[in-house]
């Protein structure tokens, strides 16, 4: 619920001053939002005469969305799964410690959990960081019409990416917490309990009373 809350409803903006022919310091923004496909993303022109035309459309730089999606996604899939165990748990645990296969499967999908967990937090972590750059200062530097005799471009501002840093905080807390629970999660497998055949079986008879 966090991941989702903090990533998926991430809506910025990076803006920029600009002088050209005719106007002086004109803010240009350019709006993006998850899932991050800033290669979309155009800024608005300073004025109608896009400053006597020699202003061009200017995209940000980046397609993040695969990695975005794939941690927004991951944590949806995974709240649904806590639903569904929670139900097994409270109803149905004497069919889950009774059936082995249930612990088993639940044990395989513990473990998956936190190897995707891991996989998402990271790729969502180096993506966050190429967000940062795509829309930081440096990106005065790669307008054409900034370059040209006359104009000038300042950065101005872009909108805090606090929520998305806490985003992937959250990732990594969800890695650790399924960690943990992979081990109260095998202690309900047979790989931990021995079946009752194995612990009846053995090659000495059981003590008899006198």
């Amino acid at each position: 619920m966090f991941v989702f809350a903090t990533c998926g409803g991430y809506k910025g903006a990076t803006t920029i001053l600009v002088s050209c022919k005719g106007v002086v310091n004109r803010t240009v923004t350019a709006a993006f939002a998850y899932p991050f496909r800033l290669n979309k993303v155009i800024f608005s022109s300073p004025d109608p005469t896009r400053c006597n035309g020699t202003w061009a459309d200017f995209h940000l730089v980046g397609n993040f969305s695969s990695s975005a999606q794939f941690f927004v996604t991951l944590g949806v899939l995974i709240f649904l799964y806590c639903m569904a165990a929670l139900v097994l748990y409270l109803g149905y645990m004497h069919v889950y410690r009774n059936d082995g296969i249930f612990p088993m499967i639940d044990y395989v999908f513990t473990l998956s959990a936190v190897f995707l967990w891991l996989v998402s937090s990271a790729a969502w972590a180096k993506a966050l960081v190429d967000i940062k750059v795509s829309t930081g200062p440096h990106i005065v530097e790669e307008i054409p019409a900034c370059k040209m005799q006359g104009s000038s471009c300042v950065f101005a501002s872009v909108t805090s990416m606090g929520s998305l840093n806490v985003s992937v905080v959250f990732g990594l807390l969800n890695m650790i917490l399924w960690g943990g629970n992979a081990w109260f999660v095998y202690k309900e497998t047979s790989l931990h309990k021995p079946s009752n055949t194995s612990q009846d079986s053995g090659l000495y008879p059981p003590a008899s009373g006198i």
